[in-house]
């Protein structure tokens, strides 16, 4: 879609647009951690939205070091915006202002194949939460 653009996420625009994304979604973690969702996005150094006009209708969060590794900690594009090709090219404006990092990303049971049609391979990693610490 030609009139969708990608842009930086500036919080008094895009915040509560994105949590309606969220909440729209299902993703109840990012709405109801609300100040820890909006700190997160303050500090990510990837923050990037998709608009149509001036509606939110995807977005990508991540973080990077700029010059190996370049991690999405999260990415959502609408339900009646999906299959449009939007998602890779947020990628795709994202990859190439660090070509030389790699991008990396968890992926869902449902969006695996998104990500396999993108030329993104499988890996294997761990996740823990503070809670789950053993000290």
């Amino acid at each position: 879609m030609e009139d969708v653009r990608v842009v930086p996420y500036i919080e008094k625009d895009h915040f509560e647009l994105i949590q309606e994304l969220n909440k729209q979604e299902g993703w109840t973690q990012l709405v109801e951690r609300y100040e820890e969702t909006r700190l997160a996005w303050s500090k990510s150094t990837i923050a990037y939205v998709l608009l149509q006009n001036e509606e939110v209708v995807g977005y990508a969060r991540g973080l990077t070091d700029e010059h190996v590794t370049l991690y999405i900690c999260e990415m959502l594009i609408s339900k009646p915006y999906r299959g449009l090709g939007l998602g890779g090219k947020l990628l795709n404006v994202i990859q190439v202002k660090y070509p030389t990092a790699r991008m990396e990303m968890l992926a869902s049971r449902t969006s695996h194949t998104f990500y396999e049609a993108q030329n993104f391979r499988p890996f294997y990693g761990y996740r823990r939460t503070y809670e789950e610490c053993k000290f």
